[in-house]
């Protein structure tokens, strides 16, 4: 069964889990562990535009790729991947007989013409090609059938079928193998690149295997325990046991699992992929993976409400990411408007002649204990937490503008009373709801940071001054929260950039309203 072979891309497609910085000594060993493990081909990573650095699996050059393979590579090939609009061809040397012999290239729809002209040039220099369409999901038959015949025309070595979006169910799988076997040169491999969106690469890598025709050779991509950007794609490992057992292949796995239990499985439990509901929402509709990760980002909102959003992404805006766009959505679906106005009013009443005191999520709640607790027994301040509950002070108030931390504590029987703004649409029998739209929009913009948007509010009230706790800024680090559930990712990846922004957003609430930091805060100095 030589016409079936497999192809691993953990180094490469794997690398947008940890920027492709797996370490030398990993990338030499698992290249090792694929030509002990007899997989025929092996994608050592990106060509760019940037110079190499030895751990990571980018290159700009194939000497430098090629400096890391064994003497003896046997039965296995290697590859590596250009985006045509991403790595100039000046760099590219001739091929010169290695084994490096096939570089595999990506392009758009809106810029098909381009990448197949890149192509073309590609096998000038010697190489081997596969032409790697972005989302051919997105493509109607005839889009398909025309970009078959200017392949055709170019004759590369194989085209690969790319689940960019990971929407593909049997259905679409059968109807594009069709078009391709009924169309495609014969002598031009077949590939698939499947996504794990649905949680359907391993059926679908079967059912490929069933439909394709016997004469016509295919490859089929994997990466070790499906690495790859969230959701990732199908587990090498499987696809090898299965052809193994019903093709005949002789793929020998046991390198391939110590190469996951020595490498990925550490990786894994840092940055961890696998089926997200909200990827397979992104699917659902066909949407760049961007719409989905831009949505989860936010931490704000349920499945339910990433549906909608998704829902209303329109058809032209798809393919590429548009972050603009998007926030414009989320915004719009946040911002169901309420009159407030008898709401502030009798919050005000209720309020006024006391000290207030706000306590945000941070680890300074627990950390600086004594200190808060004095202060709430020489002052009796009126006590309002933001987005949690407390279990070490006792509240008067629970603040929410986080759907999601809402619906935690929402039918629970509780002493506080709930403020909560217009975003929450479940929160009808909550004490207070006040107008979202006018708690996130100011002079320096849109932002829709909870314990911002309380102080807003206060400062919009006319307080002159409040105590504030717990308001720590975010840290690069692992979670300082009070409640864990309360830390995100990416909070913490760009936690200084949002800091900044806090900051700023507090010189105009701090020019009317007083805030006293309770507990240390990388706020505090701009007070």
């Amino acid at each position: 069964m030589d016409k079936i072979q497999t192809l691993d891309c953990t180094l490469r497609d794997g690398g947008y889990i940890n920027d492709w910085n797996f370490g030398h000594k990993m990338i030499r060993h698992t290249i090792r562990q694929f030509v002990d493990a007899n997989v025929e081909l092996v994608e050592l990573g990106f060509l760019r535009n940037e110079d190499h650095v030895p751990d990571r699996t980018v290159f700009r050059h194939v000497k430098d790729a090629q400096g890391l393979l064994p003497q003896n590579c046997r039965n296995t090939s290697f590859t590596l991947m250009a985006l045509h609009d991403k790595y100039d061809l000046s760099q590219l040397e001739p091929y010169d007989g290695g084994p490096i012999k096939r570089l595999r290239v990506t392009f758009h729809d809106y810029d098909a013409a381009e990448g197949l002209e890149y192509c073309a040039r590609v096998m000038e220099k010697g190489y081997e090609v596969s032409c790697n369409p972005i989302n051919i999901m997105g493509y109607s038959d005839r889009e398909v059938l025309g970009i078959i015949d200017k392949v055709n025309q170019i004759h590369p070595t194989a085209f690969s079928i790319v689940d960019t979006f990971g929407s593909m169910k049997r259905n679409d799988l059968i109807r594009l193998y069709s078009l391709c076997e009924n169309n495609l040169d014969k002598d031009i491999t077949i590939g698939l690149h499947l996504h794990e969106n649905l949680s359907l690469s391993y059926s679908l890598a079967q059912e490929f295997l069933s439909i394709k025709s016997y004469d016509r050779k295919c490859i089929i991509d994997g990466s070790l325990l499906g690495m790859g950007r969230v959701p990732g794609n199908l587990c090498i490992e499987l696809i090898l046991d299965y052809l193994n057992n019903y093709f005949n292949k002789s793929y020998n796995l046991d390198p391939i699992l110590d190469t996951i239990d020595d490498y990925i499985v550490p990786i894994k439990q840092k940055e961890p992929w696998g089926y997200s509901t909200a990827y397979s929402l992104s699917a659902k509709y066909n949407l760049h993976r961007n719409y989905a990760e831009f949505l989860l980002n936010k931490g704000k909102l349920k499945a339910k409400d990433i549906n909608h959003i998704l829902a209303s992404i329109e058809d032209h805006k798809k393919t590429a990411f548009d972050e603009a766009y998007v926030e414009k959505l989320y915004y719009a679906y946040q911002d169901a408007a309420v009159d407030d106005a008898a709401a502030r009013e009798r919050f005000l009443e209720e309020l006024n002649g006391r000290e207030l005191l706000i306590l945000a999520p941070g680890g300074t709640l627990e950390r600086e204990k004594d200190a808060i607790l004095s202060y709430i027994e020489e002052k009796h301040p009126l006590v309002i937490a933001v987005n949690f509950a407390s279990r070490l002070y006792s509240c008067d108030y629970m603040f929410f503008s986080n759907v999601k931390r809402y619906e935690e504590y929402a039918g629970e029987e509780r002493p506080e009373k709930t403020i909560v703004t217009s975003n929450i649409q479940e929160a009808g029998d909550a004490d207070y709801i006040f107008n979202y739209h006018d708690l996130t929009y100011d002079e320096n913009g849109v932002f829709d940071n909870s314990t911002i948007m309380l102080l807003r509010l206060l400062k919009q009230l006319g307080f002159s001054r409040i105590a504030i706790a717990g308001f720590d800024g975010y840290q690069g680090t692992e979670s300082d929260y009070a409640g864990h559930i309360l830390d995100y990712k990416k909070n913490r990846e760009h936690g200084e950039e949002t800091n900044v922004l806090i900051r700023r957003l507090l010189v105009p609430i701090q020019a009317q309203m007083k805030v006293d930091f309770l507990t240390a805060s990388q706020y505090a100095k701009e007070g």
